[in-house]
């Protein structure tokens, strides 16, 4: 075990996270520990750039699931080095950019909505007569229109 090991409670107040989160993104497979002769956990110093970076990604909207993905890309047992972050930082670029994307044309139908004041059963984009969406299933189904619509145009 590295002489420089933290301690769980040492990576919680550095990370600014609870013990309990440091557990469950141990749990999912985020962050690695060893264990001392005592059964206590032990990080080594690095992990503390992976939780921020699990930090910022939450942030952004990335699930757990995509940021475990991003990291699995990543050694475990030593430093990233700079092309090892730019090398998981491309594809998280992309799904931030369709994010802000996706966030942009909700404002913009926001905006129109609000700004329209039509208050129109028959003309708006947004009523649901009859009930007529539940034939297509669960969720949203204008929110997931409007973000297909977006990724076909060029």
């Amino acid at each position: 075990m590295a002489v420089d090991a933290l301690t769980v409670g040492a990576v919680a107040e550095r990370a600014g996270l609870s013990t309990a989160t440091l557990r469950f993104y141990e749990d999912r497979g985020l962050i690695q520990s060893t264990r001392t002769t005592g059964n206590q956990r032990r990080y080594p110093r690095h992990v503390l750039r992976r939780l921020a970076f699990v930090t910022a990604a939450q942030r952004v909207g990335l699930t757990l699931s995509e940021i475990r993905e991003l990291l699995d890309t990543l050694p475990s047992d030593t430093i990233p080095t700079q092309d090892d972050w730019a090398a998981v930082a491309a594809p998280w670029r992309e799904l931030v950019a369709a994010r802000i994307r996706t966030l942009e044309r909700l404002q913009t139908s926001l905006d129109e909505c609000i700004g329209c004041g039509c208050l129109s059963l028959t003309r708006c984009s947004l009523i649901n007569q009859d009930d007529a969406a539940a034939t297509e299933g669960p969720g949203s189904r204008w929110v997931r229109r409007a973000e297909e619509a977006g990724r076909r145009r060029p």
